[in-house]
């Protein structure tokens, strides 16, 4: 019996030791290849100028919006989005029914003070005869005295109101004060208007621009004046002159800066309304770029991997400038001189061996802050 189990206890043993030494085979050619990982490596590219575009659309330099001085029903519209429209061309009409009541109450009240003012002035000017004979007291000549000029202030309010009746009238018609183009119409047949609304918005004929929406980030490099070339979306082939002629002191509700970039060329044949793409050369200070796949981030704070010279890795927290199309400008935190790894960056870790290849393949090893690449592929 204790035979037996002595036996069992024996092979017990013997079955876990070659367990054990099944797992330790096992995990060295795995360790071993995590530290020969293949990853690739490339250096920062130092730029001092990038190429900024942003797009937009053609406005005209010079916009108005037109409104009608009174408020109303709107019963007759002449213009639409498109038209051409001249100085003095009547654009839209009021209903005039309201106007010419005032208009009428104006003009009674006018002539009630006129009268009023003449039997003031021909009281006025009997008594004036009569004072020198004593035939009526100081003050009753005071008093009719102060009768007329009343009467005469009565006369000048009716008449200023009827003035203001008679333009109240005239200004149930919408006139174009530019010649230009209709770009947006706000009102519509049977709509009742209040004075100042905007029924319409006219671009003014004249010199055309491109309207953009730039950064914040990007907005201190630009200043009024700066050269530029645009590219319109009808003839991409084509590369127009331009310069910065406006820049918005503040950001709109989207947090960009309008900036209007005028054409060199005024003959250029545009649209408004056309799309457009404008093109900046914008000088900065030496920067380094990275490629995009070198960025990670743990807890929002951005990193790269850095290789050392006895090709492990080294995590170092960087600070970014504006994304790129395919590369990220590095504020801080690298020098021109490393190394970084490109792809893969969240599956490494701290101190990991890798085997460093540049980007045709070639092994780099790292030496008194060079590298040699070899031929071999």
């Amino acid at each position: 019996m204790n035979m037996a189990m002595n036996m069992s206890d024996f092979a017990k043993i013997l079955i876990l030791g070659l367990v054990a030494l099944c797992l330790q085979a096992c995990s060295k050619p795995q360790a071993e290849v995590e530290q020969e990982k293949i990853v690739m490596v490339t250096q920062p590219v130092n730029q001092q100028s990038q190429l900024h575009s942003y797009a937009g659309d053609v406005v005209a330099r010079q916009q108005t919006a037109l409104a009608f001085r009174v408020g109303g029903q709107l019963i007759e519209r002449y213009a639409d989005v498109g038209d051409r429209v001249k100085v003095g061309q009547v654009l839209a009409k009021l209903d005039v029914k309201d106007a010419d009541l005032q208009l009428n109450a104006a003009r009674a009240q006018l002539e009630q003070a006129q009268a009023a003012e003449k039997n003031a002035q021909v009281e006025y000017q009997r008594f004036q005869q009569l004072l020198p004979d004593h035939a009526v007291s100081r003050s009753q000549f005071d008093a009719i005295e102060n009768q007329y000029k009343a009467a005469l202030s009565s006369l000048k309010q009716a008449q200023a109101n009827y003035a203001v009746a008679q333009n109240q009238t005239r200004y149930n018609q919408l006139l174009a004060n530019k010649n230009g183009v209709i770009t947006e119409r706000n009102i519509e047949v049977g709509q009742v208007v209040a004075a100042g609304q905007a029924a319409y918005q006219i671009a003014i004929d004249g010199e055309r621009e491109v309207a953009i929406g730039v950064p914040e980030q990007v907005i201190n490099q630009m200043k009024v004046g700066q050269s530029a070339w645009i590219s319109l979306w009808s003839t991409p082939d084509q590369r127009h002159g331009g310069f910065i002629r406006e820049i918005a002191p503040a950001a709109d509700q989207t947090r960009t800066f309008a900036v209007k970039v005028a054409f060199k060329n005024s003959n250029v044949p545009i649209q408004l309304g056309q799309s457009a793409r404008v093109f900046f050369n914008l000088e900065q200070a030496s920067q380094l770029n990275v490629p995009l796949a070198s960025i990670s981030a743990v807890n929002q704070n951005p990193y790269v991997w850095i290789l050392k010279p006895d090709n492990t890795l080294n995590k170092v927290l960087v600070t970014m400038g504006e994304y790129q199309h395919d590369v990220v400008p590095i504020l801080s935190g690298l020098k021109a001189d490393q190394w970084v790894v490109v792809g893969g960056v969240h599956l490494l870790r701290e101190g990991q061996k890798v085997k460093p290849v540049d980007r045709e393949n070639r092994p780099v090893r790292i030496k008194a802050n060079t590298y040699i690449a070899s031929q071999q592929p």
